[in-house]
């Protein structure tokens, strides 16, 4: 006979679906869903099922409970999640980005509470955030003798380098206001209403063509690396190649109509 299932034994990672939207949550409330090996291999499994899943729309991530989406590297587990060896240069961390990086649907952090360290490059990852009102945002890892360098590899793209620089250097905790400010996270809303908020944004993702959701954020990747005259040389090809999908044709027929979009939903 099986007894209860304690927070030791269960796993670390839960993936869920919800009709179209894959729902991603750290389970480790007692450790303030701290990231451990384990957290990063089951967020990068659940990545990977929602990027082989061509009727998702959407992937939500977030952490349980109210009081942490995650609290960075779980220091007490003597991992060392962000740490590479000669022989495997390569971070856990770094693999779920390159698999997060190559997601062709909207990925969405559920921000339920402080997000922190490690929690700032979950965040990071995805393509919008949306936090409750009590969650407070930092880097603190000059205060235990390192530097947030993997995260800085996303971050610096999302906001100023004076932003970036307090975080890093002084390694305080900021408000959910100011992270909205600084454009660190997309909305602020009351933690009562946080749920409310994320179901209307995937109502308004699910309005928009699935194929062009795809090809702009796979756009959005390659041109980052891009010169300003070969990234618009890219564009324009881009932008001609999109307009030849189906979806284009029936968004125009649907524009022309005044009716809403039947998206097919294939790269045709």
């Amino acid at each position: 006979m099986t007894g209860p299932v304690t927070p030791k034994d269960r796993a670390p990672v839960r993936v869920e679906r919800n009709g179209d939207v894959l729902w991603i949550w750290i389970d480790r409330e007692q450790r303030r869903n701290a990231i451990n090996p384990a957290v990063l291999a089951g967020i990068s499994e659940g990545l990977t099922r929602a990027a082989g899943d061509s009727s998702l729309r959407a992937v939500v991530l977030t952490g349980s409970g109210d009081k942490a989406f995650c609290a960075g590297a779980d220091l007490g587990d003597g991992t060392g999640t962000f740490q590479a060896g000669a022989d495997e240069p390569t971070t856990d961390f770094g693999r779920l980005a390159r698999v997060a990086r190559q997601l062709g649907i909207p990925l969405i952090a559920r921000v339920n509470g402080a997000c922190v360290a490690g929690g700032m490059g979950l965040m990071a990852l995805c393509d919008l955030a949306i936090a409750a009102d009590h969650a407070r945002f930092g880097l603190p890892e000059v205060k235990v003798g390192v530097f947030p360098m993997q995260v800085l590899v996303y971050l610096r793209r999302k906001i100023l380098a004076t932003h970036l620089n307090a975080l890093c250097l002084t390694g305080e905790l900021i408000s959910a206001d100011r992270a909205a400010a600084i454009g660190l996270i997309n909305e602020v809303v009351p933690a009562a209403e946080l749920d409310e908020r994320i179901t209307s944004l995937l109502a308004t993702l699910r309005a928009a063509s699935p194929v062009a959701v795809k090809r702009g954020k796979q756009a959005v990747c390659a041109m980052e690396a891009m010169a300003f005259h070969d990234a618009m040389a890219f564009a324009e090809a881009q932008i001609a190649l999109a307009a030849q999908t189906a979806d284009a044709a029936e968004g125009l027929r649907a524009f022309t109509e005044k009716r809403p979009p039947r998206w097919i939903g294939d790269e045709s």
